[in-house]
């Protein structure tokens, strides 16, 4: 709830549901998950969130603002999870049948780490990585500062200490941003859920649909994304 950018984007309500319900289902229709949690931070304002978790069942753990990394690790605890798939709660155009895809590459190639976002190649906000468990352990003592707040992103900035792989989707459609970070943002993504409905839309059929209302890809293509180090 406390984005700088767009305070409370997670509880925002897209055709009947919360962005946050939104990726949830998402993540549970890819059919590749054994458990699902959400996690969220310690602060007051995060009630809110635990709430909407109960109402939409799912489980939620809290942890520091700041430190995901801790709050990842706190999942984790008490869980035999092996493999960890992570999606950011600001993602409501996740499409299943991408996160399947990845998920079934991953699992084929053996690797630590696993994601659409080396070389980028999707929209921003389709991305999907997927990490053994042991690697998020690993860390634990190596991640300092940023690297503690976006989670995984010690692994992929020391690809010598771990096997590391990038998955590209083409054609490239990296110029087009969905995810939720400002109300630009979420002037496109009204639009799309105004198309489309309730259900999710596979990256293919909703590029398409875009590639023929510039008017619409427009609307946010101005936003930048922060860097790794502005967290």
């Amino acid at each position: 709830m406390g984005s700088t950018r767009l305070p409370g984007k997670v509880l925002r309500r897209l055709g009947g549901r919360t962005v946050l319900h939104r990726v949830v289902r998402a993540a549970r229709d890819s059919g590749v998950l054994d458990d699902l949690v959400v996690a969220t931070t310690t602060e007051a304002a995060d009630d809110a969130v635990e709430a909407e978790c109960a109402r939409i069942g799912v489980a939620c753990h809290r942890g520091p603002v700041d430190d995901v990394l801790t709050r990842f690790l706190g999942v984790l605890d008490g869980r035999a999870a092996d493999t960890v798939l992570r999606f950011t709660a600001d993602c409501p155009l996740l499409d299943p049948a991408l996160v399947r895809r990845v998920a079934r590459i991953f699992e084929a190639s053996g690797v630590d780490y696993l994601t659409t976002s080396i070389t980028r190649t999707l929209p921003r906000g389709l991305d999907v990585e997927v990490v053994r468990a042991r690697v998020l352990r690993a860390i634990d003592e190596r991640a300092t500062e940023h690297h503690r707040t976006h989670v995984t992103s010690y692994i992929y900035s020391h690809p010598a200490e771990f096997d590391v792989i990038g998955v590209t989707v083409l054609p490239d459609r990296s110029h087009l941003r969905l995810t939720l970070d400002t109300e630009d943002d979420w002037k496109l993504i009204e639009a799309i859920v105004d198309r489309f409905g309730d259900r999710p839309v596979s990256v293919e059929t909703l590029s398409d649909w875009l590639a023929g209302h510039p008017e619409l890809v427009e609307l946010n293509a101005h936003v930048p994304q922060k860097e790794l180090s502005q967290a």
